[in-house]
């Protein structure tokens, strides 16, 4: 009957339990955020790369 004292396994299921529970936050989050996220990579490659691109071309006709 020594195995019912033994709780060295249980921080291990704790921490399980808890990342397993963030996972499915983050699941539900982006589930929710899904139209959000999907545009996302439009726009970022609309905007930044061509703010970028500009300043390159910028610096190589200064020097």
């Amino acid at each position: 009957m020594q195995f019912i004292m033994d709780e060295k396994g249980q921080g291990s299921a704790e921490l399980i339990l808890i990342f397993g529970g963030m996972i499915v936050i983050v699941i539900v989050a982006a589930i929710y955020y899904q139209n959000y996220l999907s545009g996302l990579g439009d726009e970022i490659i609309r905007t930044d790369v061509k703010n970028v691109t500009n300043q390159i071309n910028d610096l190589k006709t200064k020097f």
